[in-house]
């Protein structure tokens, strides 16, 4: 009997208090079981390290109706966001993106002085200053005031608040209702999910327009990005399911772009569906199709995962074995969310992992959250000269390797352990 098939059979019967966030049917199917984990941003401060360490269950699952998956809410929004360790303006990456994306939309749909345009979940103002640049009036809605003070530092007006139906109605009251509403990476994060949409629908412009990004399942699964799952994501989407949810709220997607964002994302474009002012594009219509080839509308394609994410842990546990036996020093480059999802599911502790660096001072002189590793200025990886530099963002590896090509200077060498190990000589 294999692996798979003990998976599906535990969970055949529905799984207690299990129900899907957008279409309410009973879960009874297991898509990824990770254990127990921290919440990821729950960075440990050195006078924390005595006292105990809250875990919850990790396991996302998957609905057979509407093919939502997802984790179950274990703690609320409040507890995450109300104060975060996640500055946007850190990722030189997502900076530039964010540049190139204000002038992409700007040109595509004529936005101007006399346009609005909001951002929910606006982080530390990393995209809408480009907006501001251009003098095209704009809002963030976030809920971190700490991430948000950042934002009207750069100049962005910002509110500080948690997205949903009611919120809708009280910007649209005291702001007015933008042409451009943005979201990226926080349809991911919102556990309720009907009230999120339903919220971006009262908001939205006559003819207004939305885009969103988010991980894409399809590229989560190919590329067994297991990693991409924690507490603070809720829920992961294919193309399809996301069609479904935004229909059911009175809005249709109409465009999509596949982008490398996060490891591979979608940035969908949609408007109200009473609005015919925009015809579906090829390139939406032939994605569709494409997660149907793929089978993701049948319940063996979510089952296999389970398989792959322990033969990956496997592999990324035999190197750092091989590796420290053979007298190599190891130590980690960055501290993200995904990272700890790694680090606490494959039991890497700072046996394997020396220490890991992150760029942002609001981490720097406190430890990874379950696994205690402490995380240091990258000045330290010119002190330590390790042997293997190895990269929890594997989705920023380009930007990591450029901005430490100096540690060729003793021989040492980058380790990429998504999708699977790697050593970038």
């Amino acid at each position: 009997m294999t692996e798979t098939t003990i998976h599906s059979e535990v969970a055949t019967p529905p799984i207690p208090g299990a129900q899907c966030r957008f279409c309410s049917n009973a879960l009874r199917h297991s898509f990824a079981d990770l254990g127990v984990s921290p919440l990821c941003q729950s960075h440990i401060a050195p006078e924390q390290l005595n006292q105990m360490e809250p875990f919850y269950p990790l396991h996302a699952l998957v609905c057979d109706r509407c093919w939502l998956v997802q984790l179950q809410e274990y703690v609320a929004p409040a507890d995450i966001f109300g104060e975060y360790a996640y500055f946007s303006s850190y990722i030189d990456t997502l900076v530039k993106q964010g540049r190139e994306y204000c002038t992409a939309v700007s040109e595509r749909f004529k936005l101007g002085p006399r346009s609005f345009v909001a951002e929910i979940a606006s982080n530390d103002g990393y995209l809408l200053q480009h907006f501001v640049q251009r003098d095209i009036p704009c809002l963030g809605i976030e809920p971190a005031a700490n991430v948000a003070a950042a934002a009207v530092q750069k100049g962005v007006p910002t509110t500080v608040q948690f997205f949903g139906e009611q919120t809708a109605h009280g910007i649209a009251a005291s702001f007015g209702k933008p042409d451009l509403l943005i979201g990226n990476n926080v349809l991911a994060h919102v556990p309720d999910l009907n009230d999120f949409v339903a919220g971006m629908r009262v908001l939205l412009a006559e003819g207004g327009v939305i885009t969103m990004e988010f991980p894409h399942l399809m590229t989560l699964i190919d590329q067994c990005q297991f990693d991409t799952i924690y507490h603070e994501h809720f829920s992961y989407y294919s193309l399809n399911t996301a069609t479904r949810i935004f229909k059911a709220h009175g809005l249709v997607i109409f465009d999509v772009e596949e982008i490398p964002t996060h490891g591979g994302s979608l940035r969908i474009y949609a408007t109200h569906a009473s609005e015919l002012h925009h015809a579906a594009t090829a390139r939406l219509t032939i994605l569709l199709a494409k997660e149907q080839k793929a089978g993701f509308d049948d319940l063996a394609i979510y089952q296999s995962f389970a398989k792959s994410v322990v033969e990956t842990k496997r592999n990324i546990l035999e190197f750092l074995i091989g590796a420290r036996k053979a007298g190599k020093k190891v130590v980690g480059y960055g501290a993200p969310g995904k990272g700890n999802t790694l680090l606490n599911y494959c039991g890497i502790r700072s046996d394997f992992i020396e220490f890991t660096v992150d760029r942002n001072p609001y981490k720097q002189g406190k430890y990874t959250p379950g696994t205690r590793i402490p995380i240091l200025s990258p000045d330290a990886i010119r002190q330590a000269k390790p042997d293997y530099l190895f990269i929890l963002p594997w989705n920023l590896k380009d930007e990591i390797v450029s901005q430490t090509s100096y540690i060729r200077e003793w021989g040492g060498r980058w380790v990429v352990p998504i999708p699977s190990v790697v050593v970038i000589v």
